[in-house]
């Protein structure tokens, strides 16, 4: 994804950790004046070559320990264009709809609002939780949910991480961290599934008919 591991532009404050036989730290750097603000009141000292160089080390060994790719070219078009491919459905008889991938993920943003009130009826309360869109209740109206299916959720979360961010944001909502693939308690990979739909296309009739 071209999003690390490590950040170069763009951050606040970045930690990288160092463990090894007697030592425990973080080199920290400084990537903003506001980063600068919250660092200035912290306990530190200043890294020596050493540490920075082993620092450098552990990001690179990172990258080289990356294992999975995904094949960014044309991405956002091809899901757009195949929604109504048979890979959901094969995806959705695997997904619990149990929402880890939404929990872990760094950049999922999705919330919902509770009103509650006491039980005098005096006192009311808004309050605004993380929710995920694997949820029948995130997509709720007043005439029921809007995605009811396994299918149509995990189309949604992956079509707006991987394309539909592209048009709000102007980057990718994945950072490929892969935590999603880690903490599905049924394997799903978000790689594998993108591949599968690139692999054999089945662009959807107002799509190959060359509609908008």
């Amino acid at each position: 994804m071209d999003a690390g591991p490590n950040v170069e532009t763009g951050f606040d404050l970045a930690l990288t950790e160092l463990i090894d036989e007697g030592r425990h730290v973080f080199v920290l750097e400084v990537g903003s004046a506001a980063g600068a603000e919250v660092a200035k009141d912290l306990t530190a000292r200043s890294a020596t070559d050493e540490e920075i160089k082993a620092a450098e080390q552990v990001i690179a060994r990172t990258k080289g320990e990356m294992g999975r790719s995904l094949d960014t070219n044309g991405l956002k078009e091809l899901l757009q264009g195949n929604s109504d491919h048979s890979r959901w459905d094969e995806v959705a008889e695997r997904c619990l709809s149990c929402g880890n991938c939404t929990n872990v993920c760094p950049t999922c943003f999705c919330t919902t609002v509770d009103d509650t009130t006491d039980l005098t009826g005096t006192t009311a309360e808004r309050v605004r939780r993380w929710d995920s869109c694997f949820t029948l209740d995130f997509s709720y109206t007043h005439s029921g949910s809007v995605r009811n299916s396994a299918r149509s959720r995990y189309r949604q979360w992956m079509t707006h991480k991987l394309a539909h961010w592209i048009d709000q944001f102007g980057s990718s909502g994945c950072v490929g961290c892969g935590r999603c693939i880690t903490w599905c308690p049924v394997g799903i990979d978000i790689t594998e599934e993108a591949a599968a739909i690139r692999a054999a296309p089945q662009p959807s009739r107002r799509e190959a008919d060359g509609g908008p």
